[in-house]
């Protein structure tokens, strides 16, 4: 949110009158309801949750009554969603929309391959850049194996494996706790193979581990026969954007080879936070 100073005495009364504020090292001024309606617009990111009305105008220190006309608005322009029951706000899909209307070269996918490729010849194994959208796991971008022997591509049930392979560990280790909960809501703990995680407890201690760590891995959990690493990419703000993994066959698992594909995924995902402006 902009840094801002209130209005004095000394500034001039047509300003005052257009609602316009000063903001400390900027070259000119913000218009108070453009900036009150960003500030909401932010609060709703950051939370990664629906909210009360009374909830969004504490943390955006706004009297309820000017919440309540900014949320109206935002709702009826589509960048706010409401409940059914009308309660609740969220971030509306007018967003996503915008960012998918963007001119100019920029795209995930576009921004992740030369390090995606970097790591796919580095290890010689199959690479992936994964995503979450509408609570379910997309692999955005894969990159095969250049073994002979390699992990096969297949995606059946992925989107329901957030829990089950390494990329969606990485991103769930990292999202605000009450975003997690309704992901694993939504998609469950669904068991893949013998070793999935299906016990919320067992999981909640892995992505702690996770997050200490710097990331994840997924023994067997979502593919038999699969050992994968993966590690999260988040931006500028520590927003989730989405994870790097990398893929082998189990049978070709060693302790050196598990630990050269772990340092070069985490070195893929730093540079790639890098380019997303995070300084972690």
């Amino acid at each position: 949110m902009a840094p801002q100073v209130p209005h004095t005495a000394s500034e001039p009364a047509a300003t005052r009158r257009a609602g316009l504020r000063p903001v400390r090292g900027g070259d000119g001024r913000t218009i108070q309801s453009v900036d009150r309606a960003i500030d909401v617009l932010e609060v709703l990111a950051q939370e990664g949750a629906e909210l009360p009305r009374k909830e969004i105008a504490r943390k955006a220190v706004l009297n309820v009554s000017t919440c309540h006309h900014l949320l109206a608005t935002l709702v009826h322009r589509g960048y706010v969603g409401r409940s059914r029951l009308g309660r609740l706000y969220f971030i509306g899909g007018k967003i996503s929309e915008l960012s998918r209307r963007r001119p100019g070269p920029f795209s995930l996918g576009d921004l992740a391959m030369p390090e995606l490729g970097r790591l796919n010849q580095e290890t010689g194994e199959a690479v992936d850049f994964s995503v979450l959208r509408n609570h379910q796991l997309l692999s955005l971008v894969r990159l095969e194996s250049s073994h002979p022997v390699g992990v096969g591509s297949s995606t059946r049930g992925i989107s329901m494996a957030v829990h089950a392979t390494a990329g969606g560990k990485a991103i769930l280790a990292w999202l605000p706790e009450v975003q997690g909960d309704r992901v694993l809501t939504e998609t469950g703990l669904r068991e893949f193979t013998d070793n999935t995680i299906t016990d919320a407890q067992v999981l909640s201690a892995e992505l702690r581990n996770i997050r200490h760590n710097g990331y994840a891995s997924d023994c067997e959990e979502f593919q038999v026969g699969v050992r994968c690493i993966g590690s999260c990419v988040r931006d500028y703000n520590g927003a989730v954007i989405g994870a790097v993994s990398c893929s082998m066959p189990e049978l070709r698992v060693t302790t050196e080879l598990v630990e050269k594909i772990r340092d070069a995924v985490c070195s893929c995902a730093k540079v790639l936070c890098e380019c997303l402006g995070s300084t972690d």
